[in-house]
């Protein structure tokens, strides 16, 4: 196991819920607060550089909306059966986008993360790297990286493999190492180029991979087959574990977790799932208390509740809260 405790305590993008996300202070939070570990989303710029961003889509996350100079850089592009309009990093050099500074993407829910906006710049890949081995020394205690891949096939399609990209920078770390995606083509790729990681596959509540749409069409299983025995049998030949919507384990109620998770452990895979959010707009129905979508809720008995189902991994956007959770249980 890449873990002493359980389940794994995984900073969502760094402590998103305190600091505007992917930046090197929700990163270095996260460290602080103890965080077993923490999620990167990794997409690229149009040279190939590897930059930590919720999206490839960076009008919500950065101040490049209120740029004049990049204002001809605003298009509109199809992605599978989605468009998308706005502005994306692989129209973007490295040197362009390290001017850009980060902001908030939920200031409505979290006002007191948006008084940092626009102090932080987008973090690549490789500085991300030398910041969980500088406070692994400093907190002495392995810190892992669960790094995941956004859109490898569309990616690929523009010339830019994540797929080789991405194992290349992380042979330069050396701490626990998970490696994610919700297309499992590029996990394959990851597997094959000998990254010591351990590979999970994330499945949305409802749909088809985009990659396994992409090649078989119409008679791409969904993600509710994938979950089934026979499905959960076919992915362990393939990967290590499975990371699913919150919801899949608290409805129609916290039993239907505890089933998830049991199948999946027999078939020999991990399970994670994402995420753990303390506002009412993130509970799920029976734990939301007020009327303010931003205002904190029964957190504590959600977080207990997917917590009971045994699973190996949760992601937080406040990673001290989770930690509490599962400490004190």
């Amino acid at each position: 196991m890449i873990r002493e405790r359980r389940p794994w305590v995984i900073g969502h993008r760094g402590a998103s819920g305190y600091r505007p996300e992917h930046t090197r202070a929700a990163y270095e939070l996260a460290f602080a607060l103890g965080a077993d570990a923490v999620e990167p989303d990794i997409v690229a710029t149009r040279d190939g550089v590897l930059v930590l961003r919720h999206e490839n889509e960076i009008s919500g996350t950065t101040d490049v909306a209120r740029r004049p100079e990049f204002a001809d850089r605003r298009t509109t592009k199809q992605f599978a059966d989605v468009s998308a309009t706005g502005w994306f990093t692989e129209d973007f050099t490295w040197d362009e986008l390290r001017t850009l500074r980060a902001v908030e993407r939920l200031p409505q829910l979290r006002p007191a993360s948006a008084t940092f906006d626009g102090r932080y710049p987008i973090v690549r890949l490789d500085e991300l790297i030398q910041l969980i081995h500088d406070a692994s020394e400093l907190f002495a205690r392995p810190i892992g990286l669960v790094a995941e891949i956004k859109h490898a096939a569309y990616f690929d399609s523009i010339g830019l493999p994540l797929g080789e990209l991405v194992p290349e920078a992380l042979a330069r770390f050396d701490g626990p190492l998970v490696v994610e995606s919700f297309e499992e083509t590029v996990l394959g790729e990851v597997r094959q180029r000998g990254v010591d990681a351990k590979l999970i596959y994330l499945l949305e509540g409802k749909g088809t991979a985009p990659d396994l749409a992409l090649r078989l069409g119409a008679s791409a299983p969904d993600y509710s087959a994938q979950l089934s025995d026979e499905g959960l049998a076919d992915l362990a030949t393939r990967v290590h574990g499975v990371s699913v919507d919150k919801g899949r384990l608290l409805k129609p109620d916290p039993r239907a977790g505890i089933e998830l998770v049991d199948r999946a452990h027999r078939a020999g895979l991990e399970v994670f799932t994402w995420t753990l959010r303390p506002e009412n707009k993130f509970l799920t129905a029976p734990f939301r208390s007020g009327a303010a979508a931003r205002e904190w809720g029964d957190w504590r008995g959600e977080f207990d509740a997917v917590l009971a189902t045994g699973l190996d991994g949760v992601f937080a956007d406040h990673p001290d809260l989770a930690l509490a959770a599962r400490d004190e249980r």
